[in-house]
């Protein structure tokens, strides 16, 4: 039996909990999440999304505000005489002396397919960038950030479809599916551990809420891409300047790139606005603008947001 806490915080680390509870060579002990903390409009204390699922499956749960400074906790830890810890979006870096306490070390589950898209955005950032495949590295912890030698990987297809929340659930699913697939085998010796290869490294920094600010310069394709990378936070905005004067700033929620020069127009010109569609030109290509939102207002399909308002061709879009 594999003696095992989980450390995680976030909803996509939920699928882990579960299989584990599931596994029948698991001895889940228990789970170690970031402290409940104030959210929406009202700052409701709310529990974690791991410290739900924990409760919900009768698990013992810490939630230390700093691993290192508490000194309880650690000394939960030592005591359970762990085989393994597995980590998956915790939100805090683990101290040497944690990692070193299993005796099969600290294995975390990352979405990415290392040594690409090391860091705090790699499901965001593999949509944007343009990847075709992404997937999840099961790896063992190191002092470094995601850095460690790889245990087992698995390939996640990304299609012109494909958006953040979508890949976050079958990255979520996936990870869970490797975990299941390959733990024992990792604590019975049978994987071989590979270090990472210094070759393909890159960093998939934190996302900023001006990230989402689009740039009609851009070609269709790469707007299109930003949207989906975003959704649903910090999403895409744009400012648009009517042609009777006034400024107004627009949520971007679902786009189609188009294939269409749209000669005479500028990048952020809109080129057609009635019951047939909402397009914009981009610096290559068009973009058909299929759901929007004012500032205020509800998210509607393009007919919808025209009916309330009205734009024309000749209204500009702008980078805000």
């Amino acid at each position: 039996m594999i003696r095992a806490i989980f450390l995680g915080t976030a909803e996509i680390a939920c699928p882990i909990v579960q299989t584990l509870h599931e596994m029948p060579d698991v001895a889940l002990l228990g789970v170690i999440s970031q402290p409940d903390r104030p959210q929406g409009r009202k700052m409701k204390l709310t529990p974690t999304p791991i410290k739900s699922i924990a409760l919900d499956l009768g698990l013992e749960i810490w939630q230390p505000e700093r691993l290192r400074k508490d000194p309880a906790c650690m000394e939960w830890i030592k005591s359970l005489q762990l085989d393994v810890a597995i980590v998956m979006a915790y939100g805090q870096i683990l101290p040497v002396s944690v990692l070193q306490m299993p005796k099969f070390g600290c294995l975390n589950i990352h979405t990415s397919l290392l040594p690409k898209y090391r860091g705090a955005a790699p499901i965001q950032w593999a949509i944007w960038t343009g990847d075709e495949v992404t997937g999840v590295t099961l790896m063992q912890m190191d002092k470094g950030m995601d850095t460690g030698p790889i245990v087992a990987t698995s390939q996640v297809p990304i299609t012109p479809q494909t958006t953040a929340p979508m890949l976050h659930d079958q990255l979520a699913e996936a990870g869970a599916d490797l975990l299941k697939r390959s733990l024992a085998d990792y604590c019975d010796g049978k994987l071989a551990v590979t270090p990472q290869p210094e070759h393909g490294v890159s960093h998939a920094r934190k996302i900023e809420k001006q990230d989402g600010a689009i740039d009609w310069t851009r070609s269709a394709v790469e707007l299109d891409r930003q949207v989906r990378a975003l959704s649903p936070w910090p999403g895409c905005f744009t400012d648009i300047r009517f042609s009777s004067g006034g400024v107004e700033r627009l949520k971007i929620k679902a786009v189609q790139p188009l294939e269409l020069k749209a000669e005479g127009f500028e990048p952020g010109e809109i080129v057609q606005a009635d019951k047939e569609g909402l397009i914009v030109k981009a610096g290559h290509g068009a973009l058909r603008l299929l759901e929007l939102q004012r500032q205020g207002g509800k998210a509607m399909d393009a007919k919808a947001f025209l009916l309330g308002m009205p734009l024309a061709s000749g209204d500009c879009l702008m980078k805000p």
